[in-house]
């Protein structure tokens, strides 16, 4: 090298270090810049990329109320993108009301206290080579005296950390919890619910088709949810504080020269390994989706076990589980193998890679002389050595787990997916606007017209229908134009072939289905009560059977005692059950414990004790006595509840004055009752086919007559 170039190389190195403080603080700086926004760039939202086939996924007709019927839709994608961040800002504003809020408080607690595990972990690093140093130089006292400090500072160290396992599991509950409240909310109501916007929890299941299995996403994703969510900020926010502060640390003892350095090399083949992470959140969706399809398939089986077992179907519900079963299997095998094999490459990457990495800058004071930094001995390289190494494998580590962030942050837009569907889907249900997939009649132009209308529902004391289409929740219009009217007192009978729209007509008065046409005056739903052949019997004691929904503090407030209920027991003769069972507050299961019949006069005794205003009876009395049903008919009538009646049999018909019959093709007769002229015909056409029956015997008679004469 010629003179003069010697002489600027001596120039600019006297530059460099007259002025190295104000470089190594400029290049910390940028360092922690770099830091923070290289975090942020990557778990920012990132460009849907084109599905590998490059298919628009498959369309599917939709049904909503007073919108268009037909839609496409592809499968939702599961991310870290714009629409990750879009759901998981929108449950933040559930789990987190506002700043004063539990949660809040304990977030702030759980940052403080990873905050103070660093600054313990900074103390234990250059304590570390100060242990170390005293026993390379051979001193006994201070090797004592920093193995005290080593136990005193263990107090705080595992106090600490005790505490931020409690405040990160606290916070997964409140989290929790806040969801689940807000989700139960939704789910069953508040008690403020509109007409068309309760029942969610029936509408969920029966007028929509997005979400199968509400009870796993209630309790299973949210909790997973949760979790995650809890975890996510320790596993983000404390490696990014833990990089910079170790870092700026190890700057002081190596040069921020070295760190810089260290800093490409890692991020070079930090780019390398994203790369090539598989997508963990759409995997964690998909087994979320797979797991609720095992679970609806057995929670089914264990819903219709008693039908099952008549027709002997053990051989095809155990193909139908096993299928579910395998199909999840399957995905859990692929995702265990890519786990493995991306595990190999991580761990390579991060532990073996970055440690060679980390080893070289560790010994740079060691074999080479920094500017401005003066020859250290034996003890001092060594304590200088330890303290870097220690501070290196926690930057190391820190920095690994600010990349293993994305692949948590991954696991939680799976689980962010799910729960915001759940969260959408009851919106949208609230709303009025469903998506159902539709039978092929639904898309002729007539009934297309008729989906997309909407009708009006208006509160009356009397029940009146003016045009009024009634339409299965899968676009099968069953009536295009229904009208009749019942006065309060007026019983109605209702008649008609399976399928043709009795139950329909129901769902609609309940305020269960929508209402696409007509003018529907009605009173609340809450003045409805049905009675369905098979009766509903909740969990709890006797006495709940009887007052449901309402509970004891309830019955009481209605000035009801026990005394008065089982004198409403006694109507539908049932009062030795009490005594029977044991009392009012024995608790049983008794869809087991009592009879089909006995069932359906608990469901009557329940009628009579809430005495609505209109009684909806779907074959309330085919278990039950004549003589019986004949007693509660004529008892609820005195109590002024009007009955609307689907039955078969001719014994109702004198009791009710109105007849609404169906024709099953879409027609209907509304018209008066007469019971007797009814009952009359009945029998005449009974008689008729029976001597119907008798004419091919009568023919074969002859025919033998006949044939005797004839000889």
């Amino acid at each position: 090298m010629t003179t003069p170039a010697k002489d600027r190389l001596a120039a600019l190195t006297t530059l460099y270090s007259s002025n190295r403080p104000l470089i190594q603080r400029a290049l910390n700086i940028a360092f922690a810049l770099y830091v923070v926004h290289n975090t942020y760039r990557s778990i920012s939202a990132r460009p849907a990329r084109p599905d590998a086939d490059g298919s628009k996924g498959k369309a599917r007709a939709t049904a909503k109320a007073g919108e268009d019927g037909d839609a496409t839709k592809k499968p939702p994608r599961v991310a870290v993108d714009a629409v990750f961040y879009q759901r998981l800002s929108n449950i933040l504003r559930i789990v987190i009301p506002s700043i004063r809020s539990k949660e809040a408080m304990l977030l702030f607690m759980h940052s403080s206290l990873l905050i103070f595990r660093t600054v313990i972990s900074l103390y234990v690093a250059a304590l570390d080579g100060k242990i170390v140093a005293s026993l390379v130089r051979a001193q006994t006292f201070p090797f004592l005296w920093n193995i005290l400090k080593w136990l005193l500072v263990a107090i705080p160290a595992t106090w600490t950390n005790s505490w931020l396992s409690y405040v990160q599991n606290k916070l997964a509950l409140a989290y929790r919890t806040r969801l689940t409240e807000e989700v139960t909310r939704q789910y069953l109501g508040d008690g403020e619910e509109t007409e068309n916007g309760g029942k969610v929890y029936y509408k969920l299941a029966n007028l929509d088709d997005r979400i199968k299995n509400p009870d796993q996403m209630i309790t299973h994703d949210i909790q997973r949810f949760a979790t995650h969510l809890a975890a996510i900020y320790s596993n983000l926010a404390k490696p990014v504080l833990d990089v910079i502060l170790y870092n700026y640390q190890l700057s002081q003892n190596v040069g921020a020269e070295g760190l810089i350095i260290l800093s490409i090399l890692v991020q070079t083949s930090a780019a390398v390994l994203r790369a090539l992470t598989p997508p963990f959140g759409a995997y964690t969706a998909l087994s979320a989706h797979l797991a609720g399809s095992l679970r609806h398939t057995n929670s089914r089986l264990a819903s219709f076990a008693e039908e099952v077992a008549f027709f002997g179907g053990e051989e095809t519900e155990k193909m139908l589980v096993e299928r579910e079963y395998a199909g999840l299997v399957k995905h859990e095998n692929t995702v265990l193998r890519r786990r493995w094999w991306f595990g190999c490459i991580e761990e390579g990457v991060v532990k073996w890679l970055w440690g060679s990495f980390g080893l070289c800058i560790c010994a740079i004071p060691v074999f080479f002389r920094l500017p401005g930094v003066h020859s250290l001995d034996l003890g001092s390289r060594t304590e200088g050595f330890v303290t870097n190494r220690r501070l290196l494998l926690s930057s190391s580590d820190a920095f690994g787990r600010v990349l293993y962030s994305y692949k948590d942050l991954s696991e939680l837009a799976g689980y962010t997916a799910r729960v915001s569907l759940l969260l959408d889907t009851m919106a949208d249900v609230r709303k009025g606007k469903f998506d159902k997939a539709l039978v092929s009649s639904a898309t002729t132009d007539e009934n297309a017209k008729i989906l997309r209308g909407r009708g009006q529902i208006l509160e009356s004391d009397e029940i009146h229908f003016e045009n009024v289409p009634i339409v299965t929740p899968n676009g099968d219009v069953l009536v295009k134009s229904l009208s009749f009217f019942v006065k309060p007192g007026q019983h109605l009978l209702i008649v008609g072939p399976n399928g043709c729209g009795k139950s329909s007509l129901f769902r609609i008065l309940g305020g269960l289905w929508p209402v696409y046409g007509g003018v529907v005056r009605k009173p609340p739903a809450h003045q409805f009560i049905l009675i369905p052949q098979r009766p509903y019997l909740s969990l709890g004691n006797l006495r709940d059977q009887v007052i449901y929904p309402h509970s004891k503090a309830d019955m009481q407030a209605r000035g009801v005692s026990d005394a008065e209920l089982l004198d409403v027991l006694a109507m539908v003769h049932m009062e030795h059950i009490v005594a029977r069972e044991g009392g009012w507050d024995v608790a049983r299961e008794w869809r087991e414990a009592l009879s089909g019949g006995d069932q359906q006069k608990i469901a009557w005794a329940r009628l009579f004790y809430h005495k609505p205003k209109y009684a909806v009876l779907d074959e309330a009395t085919s278990l039950v006595p004549t003589e019986m049903e004949g007693m509660m008919m004529d008892h609820a009538t005195s109590l002024g509840i009007t009955l609307l009646t689907v039955s078969h049999r001719p014994s109702l018909w004198k009791y009710h004055s109105m007849i609404l019959q169906y024709d099953g093709q879409g027609g209907y007769v509304f018209t008066k009752l007469d019971a007797e002229k009814r009952l009359a015909l009945q029998q005449e056409k009974e008689a008729l086919e029976s001597k119907l029956l008798e004419v091919p015997k009568m023919k074969a008679r002859l025919a033998e007559l006949r044939a005797v004469a004839e000889r």
